[in-house]
């Protein structure tokens, strides 16, 4: 992954509840940056990279990932408090993604996924547990007529409560019932034989070990930040052996509409 440097903050994605904001970095690019300071803190970041990689590997659409330095000093151009004490709060390492010009939210009058695209999504995000894929947030966008994943800062809901993460890999996803694109999603058996064996332990692990070592905070279920990295790497080989219970739960979700 590249790691880019904040030259210019453009202005604030008001929408979005950590206020992400539009930012030109170094390489002259436009790129939606992530804060580390923001209210749900570091762990957003982290389900940011993780499952956006994850998506990446498994082939599906997700707008380039970049690491982004920001200068806090570049809080003194901007007029705005809040905006202010957000860039001081994250100065260091934060994560940006690809800004996409143009793109709107999905919506099925102006795109009908195709069947076999929906099911993996449906798929992934039932793996990662992902929340926020509803009618309400779809985090879907279209640009140059393809569906594209955004926003996977609330995904593994399972690191908010170490301790219990193996024992939750596992577990079935029943949220996936709201899931957008749950309708068209006939595919559910095929997608899950065809991407189950991307994300193989090499994979996991290489993914894992991207996570900064900054934005594991201090546990006392781990030992060090080596150990808790290591987390995740086993939560996912969990729960991506068969059976696959929130793979399962999809097919009958999609089955119950």
């Amino acid at each position: 992954m590249r790691t880019l440097n904040v030259v210019r903050y453009v202005t604030p994605l008001r929408e979005g509840g950590s206020l992400p904001a539009i930012v030109e970095a170094d390489d002259d690019g436009l790129y939606v940056l992530k804060f580390r300071g923001a209210g749900q803190g570091p762990k957003a970041l982290i389900a940011e990279l993780l499952a956006g990689e994850m998506a990446r590997t498994l082939g599906l659409p997700v707008p380039e990932i970049v690491f982004m330095q920001l200068d806090a000093d570049l809080a003194r151009t901007e007029p705005d408090p809040e905006i202010q004490d957000l860039i001081r709060a994250s100065d260091g390492l934060n994560l940006a993604i690809d800004y996409l010009p143009g793109a709107i939210a999905f919506d099925a009058l102006a795109m009908q996924p195709e069947p076999a695209l929906a099911s993996q999504i449906v798929w992934f995000d039932a793996l990662v547990g992902n929340v926020d894929r509803t009618a309400r947030n779809v985090n879907l966008l279209i640009w140059h007529r393809r569906l594209w994943l955004i926003d996977h800062g609330a995904a593994l809901i399972f690191h908010h409560r170490w301790g219990e993460h193996l024992e939750r890999a596992t577990d079935p996803f029943p949220r996936i019932a709201e899931h957008v694109l749950l309708p068209w999603a006939s595919a559910l058996r095929e997608a899950d034989a065809q991407l189950a064996e991307r994300l193989d332990a090499a994979r996991i692990a290489e993914l894992t070990q991207l996570i900064p070592e900054a934005w594991l905070q201090p546990d006392a279920a781990f030992a060090d930040p080596s150990a808790q990295r290591d987390a995740y790497r086993q939560h996912f080989l969990r729960r991506l052996q068969a059976p696959r219970s929130f793979a399962s739960m999809a097919e009958k979700a999609h089955a119950a509409l």
